[in-house]
């Protein structure tokens, strides 16, 4: 006879029990950040010469470009430092600096690079007239499907501030860098996109494509995830 009172009485303890745990859950994740943003920091120190104090990355004229890493899904930056370690992703600069690198101390420095506000795009300048920026617009927003090349933010989501850690957020990166990433996804020394999505569509793109939718991309702003 007092099983089934007993039995409401726990499912209300243990109801109770998940609500105090949602409430306190976000106190919690925010203290783990805290401490794990203070170790990435530590770890990170070798990753500013390349992509600079501020996550900001840079990039040179006709020459090689870092990606902007500030404000990046952490999840996303993990899977490209264990592509970099793994060799599924090539990269002759960042293979030695994921090597140093173990699983926790990957998702401190991506924690740490996350929270780093985004770089303003206001004033960037890019090797692009404005008849060039308008194809770069058409195709990240609406794509070109007489060439069945989906558009940017079908993936990387509204801006193309990106979706979860397959998708990054591409607004306001380096011109060089999503030129050069493109190219290699479309000779093929990039591949570590899921069922060659990346691949699939760069290789429909030609080379005024790939200036368009690098320059136009490079000046928009990136905003926060919240």
């Amino acid at each position: 006879m007092n099983k089934k009172p007993f039995s409401c009485m726990s499912g209300l303890m243990g109801a109770a029990a998940l609500v105090l745990t949602a409430v306190m859950s976000p106190a919690a994740l925010a203290q783990d950040d805290a401490a794990a943003i203070e170790r990435g920091k530590n770890a990170a120190m070798v990753c500013i010469a390349c992509h600079q104090a501020n996550g900001g990355g840079m990039s040179i004229p006709g020459g090689e470009s870092w990606p902007r890493l500030a404000g990046q899904d952490r999840d996303y930056l993990v899977a490209q430092l264990k592509a970099f370690k793994d060799g599924t992703r090539d990269n002759i600069s960042m293979k030695p600096f994921s090597m140093m690198l173990n699983d926790d101390q990957m998702m401190d420095v991506a924690i740490y690079f996350e929270s780093l506000p985004f770089p303003d795009t206001t004033n960037v300048t890019v090797n692009a007239d404005e008849a060039l920026l308008e194809h770069g617009q058409k195709l990240v927003e609406h794509g070109d499907w007489d060439r069945y090349i989906v558009s940017c933010q079908s993936c990387h989501g509204p801006g193309s501030q990106g979706v979860g850690h397959f998708f990054p957020n591409i607004a306001g990166q380096h011109e060089g860098y999503i030129a050069a990433q493109l190219k290699h996804w479309q000779d093929g020394s990039r591949k570590n996109d899921p069922q060659d999505l990346m691949g699939s569509i760069a290789r429909r793109m030609n080379d005024r494509d790939i200036q368009a939718v690098s320059a136009w991309l490079a000046k928009q702003e990136a905003t926060s995830k919240e």
